[in-house]
């Protein structure tokens, strides 16, 4: 069983984030609304509001829990977020709080699997139109190297050999990053990749819609 400690500045997001996760199978080891409070020790994976730390200090406490715990932070809006910064301090995910509770679940249970992974909004000029849970949908590591691969015309046999698993596990990924990212068919895959930033037009087989 994957146990947490949270931190979040709303009491009434914690409650909510509780529930998810007991229901899922994750047990909650401890809740507090300040990094001043003690957390929970023996936890595999602290979940950090960023709103509860303070801006110039943030970076220095991730590097802190990230010498003990896997860490995951929750932002509200990923795409002001200096997530490199975060990531090089030892963060193992940085997540958005508009994402959907799947999405952070599976997140959750990817990071305490050793896996790092990002909520990477879709820099297109319809974004600002969709619902949150389509433009910050979260992939973790191998989810993102299956895609790369996916995009670039490989066969899911090749992208087993490339990545050393199984054809079986190359298509049960490919079916979670379908649903996570709500496409269907192999374009949809490559569209979704390309503007990702996972790959360029030219190297998906894309015309450049930038060109000219």
């Amino acid at each position: 069983m994957i146990r947490v400690d949270i931190l979040d500045s709303s009491p009434i997001f914690t409650r909510g984030l509780e529930q998810i996760l007991t229901a899922e199978g994750i047990r909650v080891m401890g809740t507090r609304t300040s990094p001043a409070q003690e957390w929970a020790w023996f936890v595999d994976v602290l979940i950090v509001d960023l709103d509860a730390l303070d801006e110039s200090r943030a970076v220095g406490y991730v590097a802190e829990m990230a010498k003990v715990h896997e860490v995951v932070i929750l932002a509200d809006d990923v795409r002001a977020t200096d997530t490199a910064a975060l990531i090089r301090a030892g963060a193992s995910g940085v997540l958005s709080k508009r994402g959907s509770p799947a999405a952070l679940v599976d997140s959750i249970r990817a990071v305490a699997a050793g896996a790092t992974v990002t909520c990477q909004p879709v820099p297109d000029e319809d974004a600002e139109e969709r619902a949150p849970d389509q433009t910050r949908n979260c992939l973790s590591a191998r989810e993102e190297q299956v895609l790369r691969q996916i995009s670039r015309g490989l066969t899911h046999g090749q992208v087993a050999r490339r990545l050393g698993i199984s054809p079986h596990t190359v298509d049960t990924y490919v079916k979670r990053i379908r649903s996570k990212l709500g496409v269907g068919n192999k374009a949809e895959l490559t569209r979704a990749a390309v503007l990702r930033g996972m790959t360029s037009p030219a190297a998906a087989g894309l015309p450049d819609d930038r060109a000219g």
